[in-house]
């Protein structure tokens, strides 16, 4: 998978837009202000970190052992709460499953009345 196949298909979710608060060298995936994607290279491999659950995480992790790992620049207390994982080392439908699950997770997590805000403009477009 390309970066900009990944970029792409981050930011086609609903209210998703490219943030750089850490700087040129990472894309910052957002929704509502709340980070979904992190795109950056990491030791010259383009890499990817996720939100997800603590379920969710351990099935991917235990799935590609030693390929996905617990979000490695995260404190150890959210770790459990993010997964890493270099961009050519799963299959790009797992890749994309996990953007829909970190979407809607992070999503999920936001104030009732901004869910239904990006609900309507997802109607909208269609």
């Amino acid at each position: 998978m390309q970066y900009s196949e990944l970029l792409n298909y981050c930011l086609s979710k609903n209210g998703a837009y490219v943030d750089h608060p850490f700087g040129p060298d990472s894309d910052i995936i957002k929704v509502e202000g709340k980070i979904f994607a992190q795109l950056f290279v990491l030791k010259g491999e383009l890499t990817v970190t996720f939100n997800c659950d603590r379920m969710t995480g351990e099935f991917y992790r235990n799935l590609f052992p030693g390929i996905v790992v617990r979000g490695y620049h995260c404190p150890p207390v959210q770790q459990p709460y993010f997964n890493t994982l270099p961009v050519g080392g799963v299959p790009d439908e797992i890749i994309f499953e996990m953007a829909d699950h970190s979407y809607i997770t992070v999503v999920g997590k936001l104030p009732k009345y901004k869910q239904r805000k990006l609900s309507e403009k997802s109607r909208e477009n269609k």
